[in-house]
């Protein structure tokens, strides 16, 4: 034992003729390597002929010693033992040098200056940061004197869609995000948009007068008709019904209809379904205070995108066979001023607008005749969206989408100026909190800069058409900042059920421009359902990601109170006038609403499940469900012979049931989920994003119905469209048809129980939840 000892002492004391050589030979005369130990000259010597097995060396002239039992003395025991101790340290060090010299690869002062590494991404379900933290951060990293600087920046003249000046300020928010250190790229598209003729002019002729105003609407039909001129208020619904009782013609009629209550499109729309020949829309007074010779800029496809490509992106138009989006009107459509209008409506004839419509004026005879003309011109323009990300730590292949449109028809302060210069400084202030401050988001953030927006959301519908397979499994949500400061005395939000909670977290924690006072206390507290919220209507760019692409998504904007921002659509939207029309708060109002926006975001991408409401959908599906119910009682009622007697709400009932249990289960799953497993909560999140696109029906094609969401889509699909369809038949209306009907009311109750399906989850948990 003490040789041993004095061995090992010698070794690790560095004496010059003691060391181990680990040879690795391979055996001349035969096909077998051998590893040969061979030690000191002193081991050897104290050793002698006790070494255990044969030393075999062929580079050696000794002769093999003969091999002794082992454990034949405790002294020859002992060595072996330090020795083979000995090996496995000298081993192991070696090894771990080795392994170290590969991690460590050496650089020089130059590239260490040159290269950061980057964070390091975490792969577990620990918390990342605390949320007070994080909100905390945030609030501290925006302020209105940095939205100074940046709404200078991104103030432009004229950057319409397309233009040398929507390109210059998608240089400049590229440029941004590359500052910030995030990934970026663009998105190129080829679009079809209709614009004003380059020579010529629309125009229209009324009791001898000629006028040509310089306003126009996008993909309005082109050509030249004559016809009587028929006041019809707003161009609503209810509008052409209250025309109807008055046992009036609308056939073949020009309606002059205000601007406002709907958009252009649905006004156009509306119209060509009683068979109008034409519509011209006009800026009431009282409704727009803009000024008698302001003209109105819009579009009237009813739907978004390119609508000669619909259902498919702008790349190519080549590969494509020629098509037309269902939502292009087959009649003339022209916006005129406020004096054009009023000057027609003073000398209509005939009888008095109903008691309603408020006024002295008449609708209109038989002798009021007009020409319309509309030449606008049909030209391809190559457009940009440009994306900066956010990658998230843990499920960096999910992500929220932040967007804003660029492109305007004039100065567009605040229907594109505002909300692109609040989604570059969210994109600033969150890459300086996971860039300084340690913050490491779960999930990614997108952000997105769109082009044509102002022809229908073009820029983003086209994107949402080239990559709709992926996004729709991978994006959560969407937040729209379009328009986002239109006043000071009024906040709205327009968004999916899935998002209410998120959307009332973030109203309560966001102070108003008095900092004591919150979102909620101030505009919610009465009563947040109608104070607050409101429909997403088609014309928000949030409407196709939530319609067309079953992505829950959010929209929201500071208003005037009870009126809305009047310069929209017009080329007086600069920033005086906004700047009056808030007090001189855009700053602070556009930085509030950067909070907004942010708060939700930020919850999306630091929790580990997503905070969506699953249960608001039920009360929705509940309420269609009771007046389908009542109108059918009201059919058999009153045309009974319209419906099979076979024909019950038994299965719509079901479905609904269905989803309703589903949804409390999904609820509960969530509320027992263990946080530190990141698999469970990666599958309970895809259950979560799976709700919205669930709704989108299956069975109708995009291209002819491309909103296809069953509760808030657009189309003879929808459950609102049964209720109108049994309306319809109740009356007796011959366009009605109960065959179609029957389809529709089928197709909708199988829809919903895919949902209550796929909210189950596995197939064994729908089996269970079935019995």
């Amino acid at each position: 034992m003490d040789q041993a000892r004095s061995t090992i002492s010698k070794i690790f004391n560095g004496e010059p003729h003691s060391y181990t050589r680990f040879n690795l030979t391979q055996n001349m005369e035969g096909d077998n390597s051998q590893v040969e130990m061979k030690l000191s000259s002193d081991m050897d010597e104290e050793v002698g002929g006790n070494g255990v097995g044969d030393h075999l060396n062929h580079n050696s002239n000794r002769k093999p010693y003969v091999a002794q039992k082992l454990g034949r003395t405790p002294k020859n025991l002992c060595f072996m033992a330090a020795a083979t101790l000995l090996i496995f340290i000298i081993g192991y060090l070696i090894g771990f040098l080795v392994h170290r010299k590969k991690e460590v690869a050496p650089t020089c002062a130059t590239s260490v200056s040159a290269f950061q590494e980057p964070p390091v991404h975490e792969t577990g379900a620990a918390p990342l940061m605390d949320w007070d933290d994080v909100k905390k951060l945030f609030a501290d990293k925006i302020s209105p004197s940095k939205f100074e600087s940046v709404l200078s920046e991104f103030t432009s003249a004229d950057h319409r869609a397309g233009s040398p000046g929507d390109k210059a300020l998608a240089n400049k928010v590229i440029t941004k995000f590359k500052t910030y250190g995030m990934d970026t790229w663009n998105d190129e598209h080829f679009v079809k948009v209709q614009d004003p003729p380059a020579s010529g002019y629309n125009k229209f002729v009324f009791k001898g007068t000629e006028q040509r105003p310089t306003g126009f609407l996008s993909y309005s039909a082109t050509g030249k008709v004559n016809g009587t001129v028929l006041y019809a208020y707003y161009g609503q619904e209810s509008d052409f019904i209250l025309l109807r009782d008055k046992n009036i013609n609308l056939t073949g009629r020009v309606l002059l209809v205000r601007a406002g209550k709907i958009s252009f499109a649905e006004k156009v729309a509306n119209a060509a379904k009683m068979n109008a020949a034409a519509v011209l829309i006009y800026p009431e007074p009282t409704d727009y205070p803009i000024g008698d010779t302001t003209e109105l800029f819009g579009h009237v496809h009813m739907g978004s995108g390119d609508p000669y490509t619909p259902g498919f992106p702008s790349l190519n138009h080549t590969q494509f066979p020629p098509v037309k989006s269902s939502g292009l009107p087959k009649i003339l459509a022209q916006t005129i001023t406020a004096a054009m209008g009023t000057s027609i409506l003073r000398q209509l004839g005939g009888q008095n607008v109903p008691q309603t419509w408020g006024g002295i004026n008449r609708l209109g005879d038989e002798s009021d005749v007009i020409t319309l003309e509309v030449n606008n011109v049909l030209v391809e323009k190559e457009i940009h969206n440009v994306f900066g990300v956010i990658k998230g730590f843990v499920d960096a292949d999910r992500y929220v989408v932040i967007g804003a449109q660029r492109d305007a028809w004039g100065p567009g302060f605040a229907s594109s100026t505002v909300g692109t210069s609040v989604l570059v400084e969210l994109a600033r202030s969150i890459s300086d909190m996971v860039k300084n401050d340690g913050f490491k988001p779960r999930r990614s953030i997108v952000f997105a800069s769109w082009s044509a927006g102002e022809y229908g959301s073009v820029g983003a519908t086209e994107w949402l058409e080239g990559y709709l397979t992926s996004l729709n499994m991978k994006a959560f949500s969407y937040i729209n900042l379009d328009g986002v400061v239109g006043g000071r005395n009024g906040f709205k939000v327009a968004a999916s059920p899935l998002m209410h909670s998120l959307i009332e977290g973030a109203l309560k924690k966001v102070s108003t421009l008095n900092k004591a006072v919150s979102l909620f206390t101030q505009f919610g507290r009465n009563s947040r359902e109608s104070n607050v919220y409101e429909d997403l209507k088609m014309d928000n760019a949030a409407y196709p990601f939530l319609a067309f692409s079953g992505i829950p998504s959010v929209s929201f904007r500071f208003t005037s109170g009870s009126s809305e921002y009047p310069f929209f659509g017009t080329m007086l939207d600069t920033p005086d006038r906004l700047k009056s029309l808030t007090s001189g708060d855009v700053t602070r109002l556009a930085e509030i609403a950067s909070q907004f926006a942010g708060h939700i975001a930020l919850r999306l991408v630091h929790n580990h499940l997503l905070g969506m409401n699953l249960t608001r959908y039920n009360d929705m599906i509940r309420t269609h469900v009771y007046w389908i119910n009542k109108r059918l009682k009201d059919v058999r009622r009153m045309q009974p012979q319209l419906l099979p007697k076979d024909l019950t709400m038994q299965w719509f009932f079901s479905a609904s049931g269905a989803y309703d249990r589903a949804a409390h289960q999904l609820a509960e799953d969530v509320m027992n989920s263990n946080l530190d497993d990141i698999e469970m909560c990666r599958i309970i999140n895809d259950r979560i994003m799976a709700v919205e696109r669930n709704f989108l029906s299956p069975y109708v094609s995009p291209r002819e119905s491309p909103f296809r969401h069953i509760l808030l889509g657009s189309g003879p699909h929808t459950l609102k469209a049964l209720s109108s369809h049994l309306d319809a038949l109740k009356a007796g209306n011959p366009g009605a048809d109960a065959d179609l009907f029957r389809n529709q009311f089928a197709l909708a109750t199988w829809t919903v129980q895919s949902c209550a399906n796929s909210l189950a989850g596995d197939i064994w948990s729908l089996a269970l939840m079935e019995t």
